[in-house]
């Protein structure tokens, strides 16, 4: 499948310049992270995607990674470093480094950037990201299922459209089978600060919320709501061991095979720039992790969804009936489906959500 992504990607950007490297030494491989690397989370998938490299094609790379990177000027040092240093290959996954990856290519034109959830691309800066909204409206449903109050909640880092996207098709997904379900909303502004992660989660369960979700970093949502006896939606990765009770399912992501064809295409001097947006059937989305506390029929109803999504059955985005925002106003024509640009630029709560972007 990632084969498929990565041939589609250099057919269309066949104008891009290739690049090869040197046989006789291995290729230098670059990660930054923007937060510490711990067991479970989104710096943890990505340095599982890392390992998955250096699984894959063993004493022909050798890669270095750089945890805790703050965006900004801070970023644009790592990066610049880990190019001056002779990596040839560098992945800087987060949103906030899209700049700074810009702007070090330009000065490095011989190395390849691959800026993960960034959207702005250069002849030697490609962009990749996931479509993390098809797994949140399937971890949607499973809420749907599991609340018993109606209320849930989201704590959420950025309003960038990847985040809205997430909350929107959790709604979605919720409200499919619990049409009378709302989520509660409160923004960080930050991705990682676990001790403000725990207070809002803990804010929201004072609120009724008896299920939640997250866009942030950390496992602390996690960790709040096994301590509260309440349910939660882990988020990147499978956070059972920290979260026992209270996980009711996991959106993964998956990053070692795009990873791996990438580097493969700089051995081979095959690489060149472009841009991937893959999901469920792409495998870079998956729901998995299912917790004890979760019915089989639930689970069978998720599974089945997430097979729908693969096979292009179900779209989190196309309306049966028509989609209203949480003010009132359509944002999806009844029968209609929107298209990828719309979705990358979201920027309304749908129905069900309660609050304001900030």
């Amino acid at each position: 499948m990632y084969k498929n992504l990565v041939a589609a990607l250099a057919v269309a950007c066949c104008i891009s310049p290739v690049f090869s490297q040197a046989a006789d030494k291995p290729l230098k491989i670059g990660f930054v992270y923007v937060a510490p690397l711990a067991d479970t989370g989104w710096v943890r998938q990505h340095d599982e995607g890392r390992l998955a490299v250096e699984s894959a094609l063993g004493n022909k790379v050798k890669t270095t990674y750089v945890e805790n990177v703050a965006e900004g000027p801070d970023a644009e040092r790592v990066i610049r470093d880990l190019a001056a240093t002779g990596h040839q290959l560098i992945f800087t996954p987060s949103f906030g480094y899209m700049e700074p990856t810009l702007k070090v290519a330009q000065a490095f034109p011989g190395v390849r950037f691959e800026s993960i959830t960034g959207y702005k691309t250069a002849a030697n800066v490609a962009t990749a990201n996931a479509r993390y909204y098809e797994g949140r409206y399937l971890a949607g449903i499973a809420a749907g299922r599991m609340t018993q109050t109606k209320v849930t909640g989201y704590v959420a880092g950025f309003p960038i459209p990847e985040v809205i996207q997430g909350i929107n098709a959790f709604a979605l997904g919720l409200r499919s089978v619990n049409p009378k379900a709302v989520v509660k909303v409160v923004w960080l502004n930050t991705w990682f600060d676990p001790t403000r992660e725990r207070d809002a989660a803990m804010t929201l369960f004072n609120q009724d919320v008896d299920v939640i979700a997250f866009h942030t970093v950390s496992s602390a949502i996690m960790a709040a709501a096994q301590e509260r006896g309440k349910l939660a939606i882990a988020y990147h990765s499978d956070m059972r061991k920290i979260a026992p009770d209270a996980q009711i399912l996991a959106v993964t992501h998956q990053w070692g095979a795009y990873y791996t064809e990438r580097a493969r295409a700089v051995l081979d001097g095959s690489w060149k720039s472009g841009n991937v947006w893959g999901g469920v059937r792409e495998g870079m989305i998956r729901v998995e992790g299912f917790g004890s506390a979760v019915p089989a029929v639930v689970q069978q109803e998720v599974l089945a969804r997430q097979k729908d999504i693969a096979a292009g059955k179900l779209q989190p985005f196309r309306a049966q009936q028509a989609v209203l925002d949480n003010e009132g106003r359509q944002v999806i024509a009844a029968g209609q489906s929107l298209n990828d640009a719309q979705i990358l630029g979201m920027n309304w709560l749908v129905q069900g959500v309660q609050g304001k972007l900030p």
